[in-house]
């Protein structure tokens, strides 16, 4: 298989929009990479040299902050959220689609308003010059990054959310799609 077809396959987003999800997995990816090493080298070297490496639970604190919202854009412009549908059978298509429409304004104005939070939170960290612990790395740059990727998710609930709730698709997707 090709690698022009391998990302079709698995990249059916359209234009820019393929290519911002290729580089936000790729940024997760190399984080999952680096954290899997740091955690390996971390452990061989407490228990073989018995001494481990400083800074590896900021480190590791650091990644999962990036990596966790790197995916959430993604997740929320492909619909791959956790859905419980007990009672749709019992309703109609009409009012699930009205309580598609309601959660997707709950939890997109839900994103956005604690996006805003958060980067208050982040320019306060940065003026007071906060710092993490042991390795000294300014902690407001890492919020100013979670808030922007809270108001990108925002952004794509809204759209795309929206977009995937009105569609005239009755039929039920299989688990992983």
């Amino acid at each position: 298989m090709s690698i022009r077809n391998w990302i079709d396959k698995h990249y059916p987003e359209p234009n820019i929009y393929r290519w911002i999800g290729i580089v936000l997995e790729g940024i997760s990816a190399a984080v999952l990479v680096f954290l899997m090493a740091l955690t390996c080298i971390d452990v061989a070297g407490r228990y073989l040299f018995n001494n481990s490496i400083n800074g590896a639970f900021e480190l590791t604190q650091i990644g999962l902050a990036v990596m966790v919202f790197a995916q959430m854009p993604l997740i929320t412009w492909r619909g791959s959220h956790v859905v419980v549908d007990l009672f749709d059978h019992l309703f109609g298509n009409r009012i699930v689609k009205v309580l598609g429409i309601f959660s997707v304004l709950i939890v997109s104005s839900s994103f956005y308003f604690l996006a805003v939070r958060i980067y208050e939170l982040a320019e306060r960290s940065l003026r007071r010059g906060e710092v993490s612990e042991y390795l000294k790395i300014p902690t407001g740059y890492l919020t100013e990054y979670i808030a922007i990727m809270s108001w990108i998710t925002a952004a794509c609930m809204l759209t795309y959310g929206a977009y995937r709730v009105l569609k005239d698709d009755t039929e039920s997707q299989p688990l992983g799609d």
